[in-house]
């Protein structure tokens, strides 16, 4: 019997990028919910009790409720919200990290999906703290770059509206309270006893992200080098398929944040000197930043190849 799969909130943007990555896929059973019993408790209940796996797209509160309407034991969950990244029994789905990560997530009842701003960070800092090179209490800034899709619907509807205001045209900077709500995630899962400043920025191009950390080497364990960082995070993710290193040094220029659009991987790239390094995340908001990494999720924890279904 093949996998039951249900995803609450389809109707999202994270919900129909899941949808369209399974929807084509023969080794799963989608189930699917009438449209106009959508928002039904009763009918919702009758299919998450049903599926072996359920993907909850749906604000925090709505996820939150939607985890206690579940009454099979055998139902597990991948929550695309960021109400359980840093709840007590929920496993972080982020497989690369390490083979612990990737064991609890094969075992897993309760997944909690990265954020997209989240999974940037993460990927270039928790390897650096886990092997030494960056002190836990080191003083973090980050500054994020990511197109209006990572907005949900209200956002995109903004951005491609046909008078939409000028400023629209130009890169924004939001979460000026410096309390976005991927922080406490990015501080919990890299172990860091001090927050990171971190900066995140919409603009004018619909998916990709560049997520990008400035260390100063002198304040790193015995003074690294831009080359030993590069050197470090090599080394660190060398086995992975969904997550690689760049050569040292980026080859171009400049670095476009739509470079990975499309895709379901990430690419770190390594810049800078003996003095200061900058290692920046590339890749999908949509992809790794959401979507992608919640079927990678999903075949992990069904014990299907890693990356079927996704664009790599």
């Amino acid at each position: 019997m093949k996998p039951r799969v249900y995803i609450d909130g389809k109707e999202g943007t994270t919900g129909l990028q899941i949808y369209d990555r399974l929807a084509a896929r023969s080794d799963i059973d989608l189930l699917l919910i009438d449209g106009d019993r959508r928002k039904d408790p009763i009918e919702r209940k009758k299919l998450m009790d049903a599926a072996d796996i359920v993907f909850l797209c749906l604000p925090d509160a709505a996820a939150i409720e939607a985890v206690g309407l579940i009454e099979s034991p055998t139902t597990r969950v991948i929550d695309a919200s960021t109400a359980h990244r840093t709840a007590a029994g929920w496993d972080y789905g982020f497989p690369e990290l390490s083979l612990t990560h990737r064991a609890n997530i094969r075992e897993s009842r309760r997944v909690a999906n990265p954020g997209c701003h989240a999974t940037g960070f993460i990927s270039c800092v928790y390897p650096l703290v886990a092997m030494g090179v960056l002190p836990r209490d080191y003083p973090l800034t980050c500054c994020s770059l990511t197109g209006y899709s990572g907005g949900g619907k209200k956002m995109i509807a903004q951005y491609e509206a046909p008078d939409k205001g000028e400023a629209l045209y130009s890169p924004r900077i939001y979460g000026l309270n410096l309390q976005h709500k991927h922080l406490p995630e990015m501080q919990k899962i890299c172990g860091l006893t001090r927050p990171p400043v971190f900066c995140p920025i919409v603009d004018d191009y619909y998916k990709g992200m560049a997520t990008t950390i400035s260390l100063h080497n002198d304040l790193l364990v015995c003074d690294k080098s831009a080359r030993a960082v590069w050197e470090t995070l090599a080394d660190y993710y060398q086995d992975q398929t969904l997550v690689k290193v760049a050569p040292f040094g980026w080859s171009e220029p400049m670095i476009a944040a739509n470079t990975m659009a499309g895709k379901d991987s990430l690419t770190l790239i390594v810049n800078g000197n003996e003095t200061h390094t900058t290692v920046t995340a590339l890749f999908d908001n949509l992809g790794k930043g959401a979507s992608g990494a919640a079927v990678q999720n999903m075949n992990l924890m069904l014990g299907l190849p890693e990356t079927e279904g996704l664009a790599i």
